[in-house]
């Protein structure tokens, strides 16, 4: 059993509610539409991250015979009779994987019999949450360093084996030139990127002879870690065995800093190696970076060619989650609302459209229904699945990529840096709003004949 695809990775309740569903034959259409309530402190927009996996998750959504023996001693026979035959067989749509997308506009809507869209909440807010909330952090620094390399360093300090990938996944999506994180290189194609560890340079007794060493075995890719004791010194060190190994033929690459001030670190460093003839070396910095730190970096004009960003990527530390839910908006062909204080849904299935100025940036979004309401712009919600099949082929994580890209392309100026821009306009269509007051008004009308 592998765990990461178990149908059991899911809150309990979703199998108590499945029972009590069933046991009411209460099977019919449900629609649940999974939405963010509000951004994040600092953001200006979210990217839609994660749909592949919540695909993947669907088409293989089935019970193994161990899994079934475990809900036995749980749950009445009943239930595993009903839980055997259960597969994914309704529909998804949704934003596609790149979409730039704010507060209260659906990303993904499923639609299917009541206890199977129950059933399958769980893992998917989990999926969509976690590479939503990565692919947005990454994206402030793609915008922030556009023609910079940018890596994924994060695998290490990441919340959990699948979390390290999905952030090496959902970045690159984003974005970014890649990750050092090897098995995302082999399951998502994403370039990888390394050097060494400090612990490279401390394992020999002499730094110019480690550097020699890593030279001699990686020569088509020598990237040198200079900052273990005297960063400068080394910068030196490194001109000296340039020149020895370019009778070799063997170029060194780059060289990475990870400590100290990186800002004049890298001015003088650039200034050793361009002395030296080594102009075309790069210099790579790493450390605890995050956006804001590459923003005042690049303001300084520090002459740095990449960056890796580790532990603030991969666990968003300035915004580890979101307010995002998934609720029903429609049963057995009628409009639900929740009315919770300060959570109350907008009813009903629904399409986003997306509006543009003469200068081609992003203007305004309507959050409209999907039927019976005029368009009013660029629909943004796609269906992507059909009666549990799927309706396209399956795009690559480069494409994915180009189109995010693509989508930055035409976003106003004002909200591609990295502190908060005016409030992006986000319009609830006339008709949504209508349907809301007349479901407020029978809930009124209901609630005052129930008191008598």
């Amino acid at each position: 059993m592998n765990p990461l695809s178990s149908p059991l990775l899911a809150d309990l309740y979703q199998f108590t509610m499945l029972q009590s569903y069933i046991e009411q034959d209460m099977e019919e259409t449900a629609v649940f539409e999974l939405f963010v309530r509000k951004l994040p402190p600092g953001r200006n927009f979210m990217v839609a991250a994660g749909l592949e996996q919540v695909l993947e998750f669907l088409e293989n959504l089935e019970f193994s015979l161990e899994e079934l023996d475990w809900l036995a001693t749980r749950f009445p026979p009943h239930v595993i009779t009903y839980l055997e035959k259960i597969h994914f067989d309704g529909d998804v749509h949704a934003m596609p994987e790149g979409t730039l997308f704010f507060p209260n506009e659906p990303i993904l809507r499923i639609t299917a019999k009541l206890p199977q869209a129950q059933l399958v909440e769980s893992r998917i807010i989990n999926l969509m949450h976690f590479e939503t909330l990565i692919a947005s952090k990454a994206a402030r620094s793609v915008l922030v360093a556009p023609d910079k390399l940018l890596v994924d360093f994060g695998m290490r300090r990441a919340h959990g084996a699948e979390a390290g990938l999905l952030a090496a996944r959902a970045s690159y999506l984003a974005g970014f030139s890649g990750t050092a994180t090897v098995l995302a290189g082999t399951l998502y194609d994403i370039p990888l990127f390394g050097t060494m560890a400090h612990s490279f340079i401390q394992a020999h007794s002499d730094e110019s002879a480690a550097f020699e060493h890593f030279a001699r075995s990686h020569p088509g890719n020598t990237v040198l870690l200079i900052d273990t004791y005297d960063t400068e010194a080394a910068a030196h060190k490194v001109v000296t065995l340039a020149k020895k190994l370019k009778t070799e033929a063997i170029n060194i690459k780059g060289v990475r800093l990870d400590s100290g001030d990186l800002a004049q670190h890298a001015r003088n460093v650039r200034q050793i190696l361009n002395a030296g003839g080594l102009e075309d070396t790069t210099i790579f910095a790493s450390g605890n970076l995050d956006e804001y730190q590459l923003h005042a970096l690049l303001s300084a004009n520090a002459p740095i060619d990449g960056f890796g960003i580790g532990t603030a990527l991969d666990i968003s530390s300035d915004a580890p989650a979101l307010d995002c839910a998934y609720k029903l908006q429609e049963y057995a062909g009628k409009p639900r609302r929740k009315y919770s204080e300060g959570k109350a849904t907008w009813p009903g299935r629904k399409q986003v459209y997306r509006n543009h100025g003469s200068d081609g940036y992003m203007a305004g979004d309507i959050v409209a229904l999907a039927e019976n309401d005029p368009q009013q712009g660029e629909p943004l919600i796609q269906p992507f699945m059909q009666s549990g099949k799927r309706l396209h082929p399956k795009p690559s994580l480069h494409q994915i990529r180009n189109q995010t890209i693509a989508n930055y392309k035409r976003l106003p100026i004002s909200m591609t840096a990295p502190n908060p821009a005016p409030v992006y306009p986000v319009t609830i269509s006339t008709a949504l709003k209508t349907m809301a007051d007349q479901l407020d008004r029978e809930r009124a009308m209901h609630d005052r004949e129930a008191a008598k």
